[in-house]
């Protein structure tokens, strides 16, 4: 690819990611005015925005395995135009059914961000792939935080069903961009799709994130809600079983259990709970009315525009999470980021009192968040083949949904029980929010507990591994350079070629690798290297114009 063409690849797909990240945050400013918008009570009203939750829990794993086996860019413009779909349908909408079949049709485009972390690895220059990486995972955290002043702008000053037109238009623009800059990968799985994978996983999943997102409503001693947890438990059960067993599985539970992508996932889970913290507290602080003691009396609008620099953080943060990674490793990115994720909660747990206090809080908190998002998928893709790397993000992206979603579950119990009474009105304490934020903070030290557990970057053993092959297609007029890159862009090894086009990279790192043959000033082709000890792969190089 050109390198004009790959300078296009990033802002497109990282617009993309933000467009569908919008989504979180697009309905909040409606939610108190839903039951009289759509006739409907408060419970039901609810379903609009628990329904883009549980399509977005079965789509985000199912679109990554399609898109391995059937092509990354398709399964990419499939999901925004789900999105166009459903914000057509709210956008139509003026009663319950059709805002809900809306807001499901939103969730299921959540695939867009591991796919688009996907492509990148398949067309990017090595060297280019940590940071694009780094602000693709971060876009997710930086289109809520943009969403909230700019959907809640557009709902004071206009028809709310102008919010979901806007989506709309969004979701068009990126389709066209998509259609226009970034190519189809050759990168494939093929193979048969595993149906009853993705149901059975599709189905513990509606029962897990039901009765979380439910529980507080229904009751977490309900029988239902433990049913739900109990059917959950069983059906993951049978799923690990099947996906063991089956030829071709949805995911991959052997990789999947290897010890840097196991304890990835597991500090993404309690990340994504880390994270939502703020999402939770820092809008009711700031919009409580200042008779409360602590409330500060701000409007919807207001709040938005407290939290969206927060996402502008992130997106900052986002180039320094991949020069970290360079550096140290993704591993020390990421107990870096959960660190100051930590260290924004304590600080805002004694600074609540102004707005300023909360912006800086909120700063800090993002800073931390884009540093770990763009360290998580530079650790999956360091662990997983190429073949594999949209339903590796992918299952990544859905342990920081379950994050969120328990998150929400918790702090809704926590500020339910912690109240304090103004004359009829009864709001959470200012102790009940100081809970959950202290909750968030020894969260994100978990998520820097399990981090440390993480392998350290192998260093480069003498009598370690090798790969050798020939660089095939060379003109024999320049000299051909063999350089082996980490998923996050570093270089293990570099030698140049014989005359023949022999190589041999000696004491390399125990870490999938990509081979890189550049014959000067040709441009090259990059093949996949697994984690053996010893291999040889011959490349064809192959020549394209510049740009």
């Amino acid at each position: 690819m050109s390198s004009a063409r790959t300078g296009r690849v990033v802002p497109v797909l990282a617009f993309t990611g933000i467009v569908v990240s919008l989504m979180q945050t697009l309905i909040i400013p409606l939610v108190p005015e839903l039951p009289g918008l759509l006739g409907a009570s408060s419970a039901d009203t609810a379903w609009a925005i628990t329904a883009t939750l549980l399509a977005a829990a079965v789509a985000t794993p199912t679109v990554g395995r399609l898109g391995d086996m059937y092509g990354k860019r398709r399964m990419l413009l499939v999901s925004v135009v789900l999105l166009v779909a459903g914000s057509v349908t709210c956008g139509l909408s003026s009663s319950l059914v059709p805002m809900i079949a809306g807001r499901a049709l939103q969730g299921l485009a959540s695939g867009v961000i591991p796919l688009g972390i996907s492509i990148m690895r398949d067309e990017l220059p090595a060297e280019r792939l940590g940071s694009a990486t780094a602000m693709m995972s971060a876009s997710l955290g930086v289109g809520g935080a943009l969403g909230l002043p700019a959907a809640a702008l557009i709902a004071e000053n206009a028809d709310w069903h102008v919010l979901f037109w806007t989506a709309a238009g969004l979701g068009v623009v990126a389709f066209l961009l998509v259609v226009s800059f970034v190519p189809e990968s050759a990168v494939r799985t093929g193979g048969r799709f595993d149906l009853p994978g993705a149901l059975g996983l599709s189905v513990a999943l509606l029962c897990l994130l039901l009765a979380i997102s439910k529980g507080a409503d229904w009751g977490w001693g309900d029988g239902l809600t433990i049913g739900l947890f109990v059917a959950a438990v069983v059906v993951l059960l049978v799923w690990g079983w099947w996906e063991l067993r089956a030829k071709e599985p949805l995911v991959d539970l052997r990789t999947t259990a290897r010890r840097q992508v196991l304890l990835t996932n597991m500090a993404s889970v309690v990340f994504g709970f880390a994270m939502f913290a703020m999402s939770l507290v820092l809008p009711q602080l700031l919009q409580l009315p200042t008779a409360t003691g602590f409330g500060l009396g701000q409007t919807m609008l207001v709040a938005g525009l407290v939290m969206a620099p927060s996402g502008l953080v992130m997106m900052a943060t986002a180039p320094v999470s991949a020069k970290i990674s360079r550096t140290s490793g993704p591993k020390v990115t990421l107990m870096l980021g959960a660190l100051v994720v930590a260290a924004g909660y304590g600080l805002n747990i004694v600074l609540m009192g102004e707005v300023w206090q909360l912006l800086v809080a909120s700063c800090v908190i993002g800073a931390g968040i884009g540093l770990s998002y763009g360290a998580m998928p530079a650790l999956i893709m360091s662990a997983v083949p190429v073949s594999e790397t949209a339903s590796a993000n992918s299952l990544n992206t859905l342990m920081r949904s379950i994050g969120t979603s328990t998150s929400s579950a918790v702090a809704g119990v926590v500020l339910a029980q912690m109240t304090v009474s103004f004359g009829p009105v009864t709001v959470p304490s200012q102790n009940g929010f100081r809970v959950v934020l202290a909750i968030g903070a020894g969260a994100a030290l978990v998520a820097l507990f399990v981090a440390a557990f993480l392998p350290a970057r192998q260093q480069a053993r003498a009598a370690g591994r090798w790969v050798s092959g020939t660089v095939r297609g060379t003109s024999g007029a320049g000299l051909v350079t063999v350089t082996a890159h980490r998923a996050d862009g570093s270089v293990a090894a570099s030698i140049t070629a014989g005359p023949d086009g022999g190589y041999a990279l000696a004491a390399l790192p125990e870490e999938p690798l990509t081979l890189v043959a550049v014959e000067h000033p040709a441009v090259h082709e990059t093949v996949s290297v697994g984690a053996g000890l010893t291999w040889r792969h011959d490349i064809d190089l192959v020549r394209k114009e510049r740009s």
